[in-house]
């Protein structure tokens, strides 16, 4: 199902084959947290800013409106109108990082709903099936993401019984018509992680992740965690890493042999006034008093709608006016900057020209 096409380096230019269409890689997937992208955009939106794939999230989605409500809607694709590839979190990590009073066992995780409070139990098979309802093209494995630092002992023990939900989730894919990827953990661990990226690969799965990165590390302890994986991961099968992140880490990334990504991080500081840019300034806060009065687009060589119709001027009003327009025309930007980002690194990966985008991104911050 994974084609790859070029490389330069261990930049990867490939391509990976769903049922809901083909996705070029290196790729960022547009969030949809809860079936839409913060910001107000719509599915009709990700069309347009040239989005292949969106990512949708199993917990948020279990607890409201439901993923049997969406499944009787005729899926995700058609509730939320999106004919594109789709593929859901397994809610592992919003579990450990939003919901109160966890318990995890060997079956499972026992929680409390952050919307209501209602007790919720969640093991590998409750997750494949929530996915399977939601009629994913993709569907993540359901794991533990601890925290950084963790005491050692207690990461190996949750490498081990992440392995453990891997298989039960495998064996729960049977008749489910999506593509299982599995989730590497260990932490900062060098040897766990390569031992746990060993383990999994035996499994053969369509694909694999990289998970518990991107937590509070620093940028270059992620780097080296990458590098010490990539060794150990399957040629013929893209690589995902979870919630990454700035321009700079994912180019960082794909010269380390990444496929997939994708992170909040474009939409949410759109949503703060924090807009990328090509310009020497890199990304600008247009909340700043210099765009006062600045007839110029957010970027003159962006092709985005919103830099084909409005200057800096306007969207730093409707931001000081408190519009919803601002938040809006500020995420149709940056994603599709990112989007434009991923267009170009596969394009340089085939031109051999990836390390002089290389450069060009490291002044984005």
């Amino acid at each position: 199902m994974f084609k790859l096409i070029s490389k330069q380096g261990n930049a990867r230019r490939g391509e990976y084959k769903t049922k809901s269409g083909d996705i070029q890689t290196p790729v960022f997937m547009n969030v949809a947290t809860q079936a839409a992208i913060k910001g107000a955009l719509s599915s009709v939106d990700l069309i347009e800013i040239g989005c292949q794939v969106a990512l949708a999230n199993t917990y948020h989605l279990h607890i409201r409106p439901g993923d049997e409500l969406i499944r009787n809607q005729g899926g995700l694709h058609k509730f939320m109108a999106w004919d594109g590839p789709i593929l859901t979190d397994s809610g592992g990590f919003q579990i450990f990082s939003l919901a109160d009073l966890r318990k995890i066992s060997e079956e499972g995780v026992a929680f409390n709903s952050h919307v209501d409070g209602r007790k919720i139990f969640m093991s590998p098979e409750d997750s494949i099936r929530i996915q399977a309802n939601l009629g994913s093209d993709i569907v993540m494995a359901f794991d533990e993401c601890v925290e950084i630092p963790s005491p050692r002992d207690y990461v190996e023990q949750s490498c081990m019984r992440t392995y453990r939900w891997l298989v039960r989730c495998r064996d729960e894919m049977e008749g489910v018509d999506a593509d299982l990827f599995g989730i590497n953990q260990g932490a900062v661990f060098a040897d766990l992680r390569i031992a746990h990226m060993k383990r999994i690969a035996e499994l053969d799965l369509p694909g694999y992740a990289i998970g518990g990165l991107a937590v509070g590390e620093p940028a270059q302890q992620m780097y080296d965690t990458i590098e010490i994986i990539e060794e150990f991961m399957p040629v013929d099968k893209p690589r995902y890493l979870m919630g990454v992140g700035t321009p700079k880490d994912i180019v960082e990334a794909v010269a380390r042999g990444v496929d997939f990504f994708d992170c909040v991080m474009p939409a949410r500081n759109g949503r703060h006034g924090k807009l990328y840019t090509w310009c020497e300034e890199g990304s600008i806060n247009i909340l700043n008093e210099r765009y006062k009065d600045d007839s110029l687009p957010i970027d003159s060589e962006c092709g985005c709608p919103v830099c084909l119709n409005f200057s800096r001027a306007y969207l730093r009003h409707l931001f000081k006016a408190g519009e919803m327009l601002a938040l809006r025309l500020a995420v149709i930007h940056n994603l599709y900057f990112y989007n434009k980002l991923m267009e170009g690194i596969r394009i340089a990966i085939e031109e051999n020209t990836f390390d002089e985008l290389r450069r060009k991104v490291d002044v984005i911050n």
